[in-house]
């Protein structure tokens, strides 16, 4: 079957988030649609009622066109590799939209952020072409649980994930575990901080009607309303947060007072919640 073509592959994120997040602006090889299909996804929940999701295929971008778009970017530039979708979903072993994207970015000199729920990101062919001085990844474990994983997601296993966390952070790459989003149901804290990587970033769980339909677990304590979702208060944030022990840790947040909380009292780098090594460091 002919993909179809995925035309919208590059945005830059305004309003709330993007005046808050460092690096708003995406590159999405994949789009209208992620075979990871997870039940929390906001991408999914702002696309599946107009009928624009299709995670069984989804579109893929002309990587022709993508090239046009990179070439024009000014050096320092930093992009998300997925924003909408997975880069690394199962359809890129087909595609390999993301590895030539890779080639790209290090060919024009672009920083480029991956964040993934995939072990193939750890792959060796992946590994291989990654420049260190462009590169950083952050893996994302939403639930420690194999079944329960499964259950909310079509993701690779958890262990497959945190061992590749752990294969990138012991190659020296910029490297971090992704708590997005965090359900505290799904996630035993010891194995998330035994896992050997001293960098992680949280982001807590928001909702709206369509993840409530599809996510089956307790919403009572969801009562901040912020950007037309429902997030938990900022105390009981506080309390879960205290649980991951890690040496540098941030939180990346939507609700302005909380963002402000955690800017001034957890992040490490007040100006940038992914907390990215800098070039040289």
């Amino acid at each position: 079957m002919q993909a179809k073509e995925f035309k919208s592959f590059f945005k830059t994120v305004g309003g709330n988030e993007g005046s808050k997040c460092k690096y708003p602006t995406r590159l999405d090889l994949y789009g209208c649609g992620c075979q990871h299909d997870c039940k929390y996804c906001y991408a999914k929940s702002l696309l599946n009622f107009r009928k624009l999701w299709d995670a069984q295929n989804p579109s893929v971008a002309d990587i022709r066109k993508v090239e046009k778009v990179i070439k024009k970017l000014p050096k320092g530039t930093i992009l998300r590799l997925g924003g909408m979708t997975d880069c690394f979903q199962p359809c890129e072993i087909e595609h390999r939209n993301t590895y030539k994207a890779i080639q790209l970015l290090n060919k024009y000199g672009i920083g480029y952020l991956i964040v993934t729920k995939s072990h193939l990101v750890a792959n060796d062919e992946y590994m291989a072409i990654y420049d260190k001085d462009l590169c950083h990844i952050q893996v994302t474990v939403t639930s420690t649980d194999a079944e329960t994983s499964r259950s909310i997601e079509k993701a690779s296993y958890p262990k497959e994930r945190i061992a590749a966390i752990e294969k990138l952070h012991a190659a020296g790459f910029d490297v971090a575990i992704r708590l997005s989003p965090y359900i505290p149901q799904f996630v035993d804290v010891d194995v998330i901080n035994e896992i050997k990587c001293d960098k992680i970033l949280i982001e807590f769980l928001r909702i709206n009607t369509w993840i409530k339909k599809w996510l089956d677990i307790d919403f009572s304590e969801f009562k901040v309303k912020s950007g037309g979702y429902l997030h938990l208060p900022l105390n009981k944030k506080i309390e879960l947060l205290s649980l991951i022990k890690k040496e540098h840790m941030s939180v990346c947040e939507d609700v302005t007072c909380h963002y402000e909380y955690w800017r001034d009292n957890v992040n490490e780098n007040k100006e940038d919640c992914c907390n990215l090594r800098k070039k040289g460091e």
